[in-house]
């Protein structure tokens, strides 16, 4: 039996930070106000000039160092972004030419805060089916260029950044199971409200490509739904949740986190929390997060994760990897 498994892990963060005290002299919220309800302290900001394939391409660099491999290994590309640098190509595409990787599959992933976990859901088909022996799985996201500035419900949330897996084709097990769900009917909830298939006149005329939430509607729904895919992904695979080592979590807030961790039965000392120092990045924020555990060495080969995120659609997933 051929199984996916993670062999190196890469993240990047751009070096602009803006902490909430630079937010208290943009809008009217305060550190006390954000730290309260969120749980985040500071966020990166991409440069000016600097795009979601430059943040790609630098976590996708040491993903590919830590897993021990070159891009020329590399036979499928999967990039997860709401952000994209163009409309087409796809920034995977654009990430494989600044990679000087040619002639394999390369595409993008769009389902925003559960980008991840969806793109490694399909990389983890192609490895399964022998169709891609060594996958790049990136999130990557300047979610800042669709933020209002003024908006000082959604400011405070957000904050750029890419993290990367190298999936390998091996033996012993890896990915144990993805699941990945979606349901419309909740668009308005979290949205950005108007797109290209729409004219550009119609976008810029309601100034209409920023992010818009009704943030308590979001909350309930995000606790409710992570919940019942914690009890489906543990069921799938005949666990018991005492056997999870650690909680990965999609990194929007503090409370979400904390609740799913309780439905867990888990300290949150076998969580990974990076939304203090990172804030939402979106696609990003899963691999981010499992980046820095395996690099601070909390996260260790053998122990079992447990990575789950929900985003706008809504769309929700969770992957149990046995890391």
């Amino acid at each position: 039996m051929i199984w996916s498994r993670i062999t190196g892990t890469g993240g990047y963060l751009p070096e602009k930070v803006l902490t909430n005290h630079d937010l208290e002299k943009m809008v009217d919220t305060s550190d006390q106000w954000i730290r309260e309800r969120t749980g985040i302290a500071k966020r990166h900001i991409a440069a000016d000039g600097q795009t979601t394939c430059d943040l790609a391409e630098v976590a996708a660099r040491r993903a590919l160092e830590a897993a021990g491999r070159s891009a020329q290994d590399v036979d499928l590309i999967v990039v997860a972004t709401t952000t994209p640098d163009k409309i087409f190509p796809s920034t995977a595409c654009l990430l494989q030419q600044r990679l000087d990787v040619h002639g394999c599959a390369a595409f993008d992933v769009q389902a925003v805060c559960t980008g991840f976990i969806y793109a490694l859901g399909v990389a983890d088909k192609f490895v399964r089916t022998g169709s891609a022996r060594c996958a790049l799985v990136v999130g990557a996201e300047t979610f800042s260029r669709i933020v209002d500035w003024t908006d000082r419900q959604t400011c405070v949330l957000f904050g750029d950044g890419a993290g990367a897996v190298i999936l390998e084709a091996g033996d012993e097990p890896g990915v144990l199971s993805t699941h990945m769900h979606a349901d419309g009917a909740y668009e308005t909830l979290l949205h950005v409200p108007f797109g290209v298939s729409q004219g550009y006149d119609k976008v810029c005329e309601h100034h209409a490509y920023y992010v818009e939430m009704r943030g308590t509607e979001v909350f309930k729904m995000a606790v409710n739904t992570l919940g019942r895919i914690v009890d489906e992904t543990l069921e799938a695979n005949g666990l018991d949740r005492s056997q999870i080592d650690w909680l990965i979590p999609h990194q929007a807030n503090i409370r979400i986190i904390q609740a799913t961790a309780r439905k867990l039965g888990m300290p949150m000392d076998r969580v990974v929390v990076t939304v203090d120092e990172q804030a939402n990045t979106s696609a990003a924020s899963v691999p981010l997060a499992l980046d820095t555990a395996v690099r601070d060495g909390r996260v260790k080969r053998g122990e079992t994760l447990l990575l789950e995120a929900f985003g706008g659609g809504f769309t929700w997933g969770s992957a149990l990897v046995k890391f």
